[in-house]
């Protein structure tokens, strides 16, 4: 690796790839059917991970009431519980992914965050409550760094922002069956005292829902077991060829890479990863802050019941969210094909410029079927940008970086997502408004302010994310 420049933003010279790392852009190392099933694989698995993580969302009432909780403790269970140990774990994991086999990382991932979904069933207590999350968070930590690298790892340039997408549909897809099972679950069985189940004891109604959702993840590891290892597939392919060429063996394993390297390129490169991870960081944070308390707000603001609201969530989430996050990863790939090297970027202001004016706007309107209709375009707006940002940290990134500094990515995009998001609009409820009802007021506030910080940041990243880009093609070609 070369040594940085004396700028704080001249991208670092990415280097030769080591064996097994194979540049973005490159023929892919497995065929087209098997990366597509790799995708098909991880996207499942981001659905289980996804309904696992957001359906504290919509048992918000019940948890209020049984367990005695003001809405910064709900706040905390859905943000901080589980994003601080969710981002904080993903670092000596990406360094796991950048050395190991990453469909065993991803399966024993989904096998911890489904075990945790369902003690979370069992728990009898707000601190046991919490340490269920935590453990939510530490599995579902594997999965974003190994997806990112892997399908980073078997896609030309030309088609990552839709392959990325395509993986970033469960996150919607997830969250839009986790909305609408809470609803179904709370408006069908959640009654107030407690239930006796067979081996388990007394729980509270509603827990049952966690055995429904956290099983399913423990097949859906079996089938990670599946994917084929592009690293192993590379390595192979390069021991042959070097054996044809000149008559010796190829190593084929890839150098190590320690976090003082990837430390190193970012120092190099602060500007451009710095300023991107913070921007799609403020925009996350705004859709985690409406995903929290959409539900909330129809019942406080409009008084429908918790079924009603969870159903409308889950319906805009399940089928509005996937067609945003492809139609961005295509806009991606339309303007990455004309030669706009900062396509993610474009996509990402795009969406925030939208959910500026559109979750600004949904909560404040008096009547509640005109806010169910605004939140359409809330929800696509909202998804847009996010196979796009995969695809911007993936090629902002060495190859053989690409697990670690997809896990730095995500650790600042879910440390201030999942802690500001839902913190931030309950604690304008709570401390400056002092009234549960004006949570409209919180939600339009936390909304407009959160994109336009999103959309600065975006546009202050521009320049260094060309030239930091730049300078790693030009290394891979």
């Amino acid at each position: 690796m070369t040594r940085p420049s004396s700028s704080p933003d001249a991208p670092l010279s990415a280097g030769t790839a080591p064996i097994g790392a194979p540049p973005i852009g490159t023929a892919p190392v497995v065929s087209s059917t098997h990366a597509w099933y790799a995708v098909l694989v991880l996207t499942l698995a981001n659905v289980s991970g996804f309904v696992d993580r957001q359906i504290l969302s919509l048992l918000t009432v019940p948890l209020k009431r049984d367990l005695q909780l003001s809405d910064t403790q709900v706040s905390l269970l859905i943000g901080l519980g589980f994003a601080v140990f969710y981002s904080v774990l993903g670092l000596p994991i990406g360094r796991w992914v950048d050395r190991g086999m990453r469909p065993r990382i991803v399966a024993l991932g989904a096998a911890l965050w489904s075990v945790m979904t369902l003690l979370t069933g069992i728990t009898r207590g707000y601190g046991q409550l919490f340490l269920a999350r935590v453990g939510v968070g530490v599995g579902e930590a594997t999965l974003g760094p190994a997806a990112v690298s892997i399908i980073a790892d078997q896609f030309p340039r030309e088609k990552l922002g839709t392959a990325m997408s395509t993986y970033m549909v469960g996150t919607f897809a997830g969250s839009g069956v986790a909305y609408a099972l809470g609803a179904y679950i709370v408006g069908r069985v959640d009654q107030p005292g407690m239930i006796t189940l067979p081996l388990v004891g007394e729980i509270f109604p509603w827990q049952t829902v966690f055995f429904w959702i956290g099983a399913p993840g423990l097949l859906i590891a079996l089938l990670a077991l599946s994917i084929r290892e592009p690293r192993r597939e590379a390595a192979a392919a390069a021991a042959a060829a070097a054996r044809l060429s000149s008559g010796t063996s190829a190593s084929s394993s890839a150098s190590a890479v320690g976090f003082a390297d990837v430390w190193q390129y970012v120092r190099s490169n602060l500007r451009t990863i710095g300023a991107l991870s913070l921007g799609f960081a403020f925009s996350a944070s705004v859709n985690y802050g409406v995903g929290a308390w959409m539900a909330a707000f129809f019942v406080r603001t409009h008084a429908w019941s918790i079924e009603q609201a969870g159903t409308l969530q889950g319906v805009l989430t399940f089928t509005i969210g996937p067609i945003g996050v492809m139609a961005g990863g295509r806009l991606n790939d339309w303007l990455a094909r004309r030669g706009h090297v900062d396509a993610p970027l474009r996509v990402g202001l795009l969406g925030a410029l939208g959910m500026a004016v559109f979750a600004g706007l949904y909560p404040a309107v008096p009547s509640a079927m005109v806010a169910a209709v605004l939140l359409v375009p809330v929800n696509l707006f909202a998804a847009m940008p996010w196979g796009a940002a995969n695809a911007a940290i993936a090629e902002a990134m060495p190859a053989r970086l690409r697990g670690q500094g997809s896990a730095i990515y995500q650790l600042v995009v879910n440390l201030v997502s999942g802690v500001l998001g839902p913190t931030a609009v309950a604690l304008l409820t709570d401390r400056v408004f002092g009234d549960e009802s004006m949570l409209r007021w919180s939600l339009v506030i936390a909304s407009i302010g959160g994109m336009m910080l999103a959309s600065a940041l975006m546009l202050y990243a521009r320049a260094a994310y060309v030239a930091t880009v730049t300078a790693v093609r030009a290394e891979h070609a």
